[in-house]
């Protein structure tokens, strides 16, 4: 009986802790915001170091899966739309027949694609 009560016990008080571990995924988006401020201190670039430790904070205190797949949902529309734009920027272009202009827009087009690859991947731990 003493047995069970001692586990009982130590099950709750072990609880808090283990609801504490942050999930891979929020470890990865904490590397990846650190890897972003070791970057911008290098660059010396002072505004992008506030903003991405501001990010830093956010993710410690707030982070969830539930959080994380929200962003990278809103992230993945957000891309689709651009590159929607992008490609009707390009077929306009092409209607024109502008050589220099269709291939701005199809630099533009790719670069929206990428970035929309990039906000499909998972995130890795």
């Amino acid at each position: 009986m003493k047995q069970l009560i001692l586990a009982s016990v130590l099950a709750f008080a072990a609880a808090p802790l283990l609801a504490q571990q942050p999930s891979a995924a929020c470890e990865a988006k904490r590397a990846r915001i650190e890897a972003q401020i070791s970057q911008a201190q290098a660059a010396g670039n002072s505004r992008e170091v506030a903003g991405l430790q501001k990010a830093l904070r956010a993710n410690k205190a707030h982070c969830s899966d539930a959080s994380l797949a929200a962003e990278r949902e809103r992230e993945i529309r957000k891309a689709t739309k651009k590159v929607a734009e992008r490609e009707k920027e390009l077929a306009k272009a092409k209607r024109k027949g502008d050589p220099d202009k269709i291939a701005q827009r199809q630099s533009k087009l790719d670069e929206a694609r990428q970035e929309l690859a990039e906000a499909q991947k998972p995130l890795q731990p």
